[in-house]
């Protein structure tokens, strides 16, 4: 397997939703396939230099958007950024509105997750023998996030909305008018189908994790408006695509890839199960995310 030292200190990572495949400004370009012990990520890995930052950017669903919400292997994505000495993501994604004044081409940089997806998703990495309950009341990292805030403010001439609440259906289908108009009576703010499980496996992997969310449409509550479509979120993505690469190359610029944070030991008191009981099976299978506290374990 690969790791950050075969690559420099990678400290950043990027994954891209509908309609962001690449990313502009990267230098040094090198793409890796990083296996892991949850099957391949969604495609390789691009690594470079952006604003003298080491980043590594992955499509979620593969350059020629060929995975579902459904089937995005994200324990296998979150595992590669991890071993490659990741410790802050980025995550864009598109969204329909359930609100009047979040409109599409705005931003948002939510800071709450309703789950409605079903049980297809892997949504930890300890599913096995290990046992481990991380704290999940803030599911975006709350120093990282008013970081992305401000950057999507200064680099993109986009509304760009601080806060709301991501509601993450399973999909693939779009909702339906009763669904939509019931998110809506809950007071939820923006409908997805990828946030959950990437935001729990992001805590469980020790990373700080924010999310921005590209406005495409208002799902099908607004009866004066089209019904949400493949074919409009596609359109509305093209334009949205530049103010998100905007916004990401302005953070990168002013991020500390070195700042610490709780995100980046939230396991310390988050694991029920005896590490020193485990296995050598066990302990090579969650060696990139237990490395720490397994050498103390003994």
């Amino acid at each position: 397997m690969s790791s950050d030292s075969d690559f420099g200190q990678i400290q950043v990572g990027i994954i891209g939703g509908s309609g962001l495949y690449d990313l502009d400004g990267l230098t040094d370009v090198r793409r890796l396939n990083v296996p892991t012990p949850y099957g391949d990520p969604s495609d390789t890995l691009v690594v470079g230099s952006l604003a003298g930052v080491q980043v590594a950017f992955l499509p979620r669903h593969g350059r020629d958007h060929r995975i579902t919400p459904t089937h995005v292997p994200a324990r296998a994505n979150i595992h590669a950024l991890k071993s490659l000495g990741v410790r802050q993501v980025i995550s864009v994604s598109a969204v329909g509105s359930l609100r009047e004044d979040f409109r599409p081409g705005d931003l948002v940089v939510p800071d709450q997750i309703v789950d409605r997806t079903g049980p297809r998703r892997g949504t930890s990495f300890f599913d096995g023998n290990v046992v481990v309950h991380v704290p999940f009341g803030e599911p975006f990292c709350t120093r990282l996030r008013p970081e992305l805030v401000n950057a999507a403010r200064a680099g993109s001439p986009a509304t760009v909305h601080p806060s709301g609440t991501y509601c993450c259906m399973e999909g693939p289908q779009f909702s339906t008018r009763a669904e939509s108009e019931l998110y809506r009576s809950w007071g939820l703010d923006i409908i997805g189908m990828t946030a959950v499980p990437e935001a729990k496996l992001a805590r469980e992997a020790e990373l700080c994790y924010a999310g921005l969310a590209l406005v495409t449409d208002y799902d099908c509550w607004r009866a004066d408006h089209e019904d949400v479509s493949a074919k409009g979120v596609a359109a509305q993505m093209r334009e949205n695509s530049a103010a998100a690469k905007a916004s990401l190359a302005t953070l990168i610029k002013s991020l500390d890839v070195d700042a610490e944070c709780s995100c980046h030991g939230v396991l310390a008191e988050s694991v029920i199960t005896p590490l020193s009981a485990l296995s050598d099976q066990d302990r090579e299978r969650h060696r990139v995310l237990l490395g720490k506290y397994l050498a103390k374990a003994g």
